[in-house]
């Protein structure tokens, strides 16, 4: 099962931090520490902050929120380069809350953005697969539902393992109260759980049935994303065999 000690981050403004390898993932290989790194929104970074950033080898940040959300409190520093994979925009934002939006905050609307917005996960894993040498940063504002959805793509895409996926997704429940608290907004642990109850099925189980059900390479090649970019991505992501 995925393990928290040593992968939680501590950069300064942010709450929600982890870095995605260590994990057992296929043919024997495992994820690559430092490749790729789950956050809550940037915005917050202090010099120390954005120092530790640097430090930890990230030279990309895939920001998953609309332009709109960017409001940071120091520039980025120079060698750490920006792309946005919007997936509000992609999804359309008012047809997606009007029938996916009571999912909201749990994995359950993961097979949807799977079914029904293919660009989301095509170009995160896109931007992976073109980013330069170093570390990829990926978040959105709290760090648990869009970040989740698109560290599920790579990790599933990496050949990890579906419990593995769903015990590192548990582990943003504590992380995301504090990001959220930072930001002003509402403790949803109750309202969230109560979604979960409803749905007749866990957060782990929904993980699993969503990865059982997901071809991570022929999904991508369906989306239009060549076999060269999904190939580099998943090399990327793994430590050498």
């Amino acid at each position: 099962m995925a393990a928290r000690a040593g992968r939680e981050l501590d950069w300064d403004g942010c709450f929600n931090v982890r870095d995605l390898g260590g994990l057992p993932a296929a043919g024997g290989r495992r994820t690559r520490p430092g490749a790729l790194v789950r956050a809550d929104n940037l915005d917050g970074l202090t010099g120390a902050g954005w120092a530790a950033v640097a430090d930890h080898g990230v030279r990309t940040v895939v920001d998953l929120r609309n332009a709109i959300d960017h409001r940071p409190r120091l520039p980025r520093p120079e060698g750490i380069g920006l792309v946005r994979v919007p997936v509000d925009e992609l999804a359309g934002n008012v047809r997606w809350w009007r029938e996916w939006g009571h999912l909201e905050g749990t994995p359950l609307t993961w097979a949807a953005y799977l079914e029904y917005v293919p660009q989301v996960a095509a170009s995160v894993v896109r931007e992976v697969a073109a980013a330069p040498p170093g570390g990829v940063v990926v978040h959105c504002t709290a760090g648990r539902d869009r970040t989740g959805f698109a560290s599920f793509v790579l990790l599933t895409l990496a050949g990890v393992a579906a419990a593995d996926i769903a015990a590192d997704y548990l582990l943003s429940g504590p992380n995301h109260r504090r990001a959220a608290a930072a930001l002003g907004h509402p403790d949803q642990t109750l309202e969230i759980a109560g979604i979960q109850a409803r749905s007749g099925r866990t957060a782990t189980q929904v993980i699993t049935d969503t990865h059982a059900a997901f071809d991570a390479a022929a999904y991508l090649a369906k989306a239009g994303l060549p076999d060269a970019a999904v190939a580099a991505a998943r090399e990327r992501l793994l430590a050498p065999g």
